[in-house]
């Protein structure tokens, strides 16, 4: 089999190489970029250092571009598209979504490169590397990343060429394996990876065998799916028991276990801060302050999540608010799909307020909504209080009217004026695409101007709660409910209030960022003064909580339960209600973490999800499981020395495309 697209090629020979320098480093990423190496390079073990060094870079793209959300979170039941339709074809299924679509490409070069560099440490590390001490590691990580770019492509595209070799010339004739090929070898190159890694790393943010066992405990479950039911009847049982072993080892042999607080998790302080070295996080894309080692642009995923908020009166953009690209709309499933008076993780995952960073442009009260006549032409906050608020209340509050929110001091935008019916496609109150309720888990202050997109904080890719959820989820599909229900509670006794936290706090990209430069840091509201919580939730406290459990008792508390959608999704059966309840509590632990719409291919839930809880997204069950295979490469290839002809092209292409 060879490999494929003349792009890949001239990017692999291209590839960024690094070497490690001497000396005390914060991160092992943290150095000097050098010149572009030649394959000679490769012939010694300095070199084949700095190889395996640049293949850590390329797991930061899953940060850095436009794929990586819009090929995970778009066209799902968790976001819709807001006012920034850029990439609406990711969130609609429609006709521009197609062989050309650019990130359909990018994802398909993005995974080959570091492919195609593995290979090339694989073949030239048992000859050329002379370091016994570090060998198997080096070995071990080149397995590693194969196995997770071949994760990554064939959860996209499903049959892709498989390349085992390295390439330094360009090759135009190949084979599709099969989705059933692909996973072999993922699991292959991931238990090479186990088997090689050591538990602990040298360096913050290499990888363990931790990691491997995490990504290996995926892959099962993965194949152990409905999307593949048509020929994994013969490993499926299997790959469940796997699914639940190498989960289990990870939970209870490495040192990885769930952070106390799930805010601990996104409560950002500063680049290389304590969230980002807590034992929860598995592996993470390692992004620093440093501009030499930044890469083209740094962590970018806290642009797309963000509400347009600058231009309301008495505000304007600022570093705690974020730059708003307005991409991602967070969805009414989204919203409703927590228990939002005893799950913390809503009110650690969203933001609620704002405050005023204008206050010569703040807004004054007029004769007709003053709740006093004194403070007719006043301004209705002042910098440092609360300016924009966001409702989230259900339908049938009957507080709220488009005329009566004129009589509050800040901007708000309510979730269901008095008299809406329940929707789960936001024809109600007055959010819109520009304005909702924006998940803030990705927020960075590290951020040195307004307008700058290079992010510094780590994108987490593996952390130790949804291991738990994995090895539930493969529990469960056993049939094994009561089994599943520890790994489920694990998850959700961390997500509960703690006895005597404040429920109204929040965080938006953490607090060590909620500075401004119109007014001084001490006129700020507190941290812990948010109120939202309580008003949103019809709830007369002020006080600070005491903890009530979410814990489950037993599955009955699965199959009875009441607020899963399981009407709406005819969710009838255990099996059922079960999947549908562990896709729900994926949603609530990892929302926005960039595996959604993997989850809901895998599992083939995706139309049905999207048809109830998407305002826009129509997906087709007999094509959207899948993405385009990229047309520049199907343009490329050839066979028996000639170029693919158009029903040869047809025939490579991924059904319905």
């Amino acid at each position: 089999m060879k490999l494929v697209n003349k792009r890949i090629i001239y990017m692999v020979l291209a590839a960024i190489s690094f070497t490690l320098s001497q000396g005390c480093q914060k991160s092992f990423l943290d150095e000097e970029l050098l010149t572009a190496r030649n394959t000679a390079d490769y012939e010694t073990t300095e070199g084949l250092d700095g190889l395996i060094t640049g293949i850590y870079q390329t797991l930061k793209f899953h940060f850095n571009y436009e794929w990586a959300y819009a090929t995970t979170n778009y066209g799902t039941d968790e976001f819709w598209i807001g006012g920034d339709r850029t990439k609406e074809m990711w969130g609609s299924y429609g006709s521009t979504l197609n062989s050309f679509t650019a990130e359909a490409t990018d994802v398909w070069d993005n995974m080959y490169v570091p492919i195609n560099s593995a290979n090339i440490a694989l073949a030239n590390i048992p000859t050329f590397y002379t370091n016994e001490g570090t060998k198997d590691t080096r070995l071990g990580e080149a397995h590693f990343i194969r196995g997770f770019n071949y994760f990554k492509l064939v959860k996209q595209y499903g049959a892709v060429p498989i390349q085992l070799e390295p390439a330094f010339t360009v090759q135009l004739e190949f084979q599709r394996s099969s989705p059933k090929e692909v996973y072999e070898q993922v699991i292959a190159d991931l238990s090479q990876a186990f088997s090689l890694l050591p538990e602990t790393p040298a360096q913050r943010g290499r990888l363990t065998k931790w990691a491997a066992a995490h990504f290996l405990a995926k892959a099962y479950l993965y194949r152990a799916s409905e999307l593949y039911a048509d020929w994994n009847g013969d490993t499926r049982d299997a790959d469940l028991e796997q699914a639940i072993r190498y989960g289990r080892m990870v939970i209870e042999e490495s040192p990885h276990h769930l952070a106390d607080n799930f805010r601990d998790l996104w409560n950002f302080t500063t680049p290389d801060g304590p969230n980002e070295s807590l034992p929860e996080i598995i592996l993470a894309a390692q992004f620093s302050d440093n501009v030499a080692t930044a890469g083209r642009y740094g962590n970018q995923l806290h642009l797309h999540f963000p509400s347009v908020y600058q231009n309301l009166a008495g505000m304007q953009r600022d570093i705690p608010g974020g730059r708003e690209f307005q991409r991602l709309r967070t969805s009414d499933y989204a919203v409703d799909v927590y228990d939002r008076v005893n799950d913390s993780r809503f009110w650690k995952t969203f933001k609620t307020e704002y405050l005023c960073n204008r206050p010569a442009a703040a807004p004054t009260w007029d004769a007709t909504t003053a709740p006093s006549p004194e403070l007719v032409n006043t301004a209705k906050f002042k910098g440092g209080e609360v300016s924009i608020k966001y409702i989230v209340n259900d339908a049938g509050d009957s507080r709220y009217t488009a005329e009566n929110i004129r009589r509050r001091a800040p901007h708000m935008f309510v979730r269901y004026f008095s008299g809406n019916a329940q929707s789960y496609k936001g024809n109600h109150g007055n959010y819109e695409a520009s304005r909702y309720l924006t998940m803030s888990k990705f927020a960075d202050g590290s951020r040195n101007g307004v307008a700058n997109q290079f992010g510094n904080r780590d994108g987490i890719l593996a952390r130790v709660a949804e291991t738990y959820l994995i090895v539930a989820e493969a529990l469960g599909r056993q049939g094994n409910y009561e089994a599943a229900i520890p790994y489920i509670n694990a998850v959700r006794a961390r997500a509960a209030y703690k006895d005597g936290e404040v429920r109204s706090a929040y965080v938006d990209g953490g607090i060590a960022y909620k500075n401004n430069e119109v007014v001084p840091p001490t006129a700020f509201v507190s941290f812990s003064e948010s109120n939202t919580y309580y008003e949103s939730n019809n709830m007369a406290e002020t006080t600070a909580a005491t903890a009530t459990a979410m814990t489950l008792g037993s599955a009955t508390d699965i199959f009875n339960a009441t607020d899963q959608f399981y009407d709406v999704l005819a969710a009838g059966s255990n099996q059922e209600k079960f999947l549908a309840f562990i896709l729900n509590e994926r949603s609530r632990e990892l929302m926005g973490e960039l595996m959604r719409w993997e989850d809901l291919s895998r599992t083939k839930t995706l139309v049905k999800r999207a048809q109830i809880f998407s305002n826009e997204a129509n997906p087709l069950e007999n094509k959207h499981y899948l993405r385009p295979i990229p047309q520049g490469f199907l343009d490329a290839i050839q066979t028996e020395g000639r170029p693919l002809n158009s029903a040869e092209k047809q025939a490579m292409q991924n059904p319905g495309y």
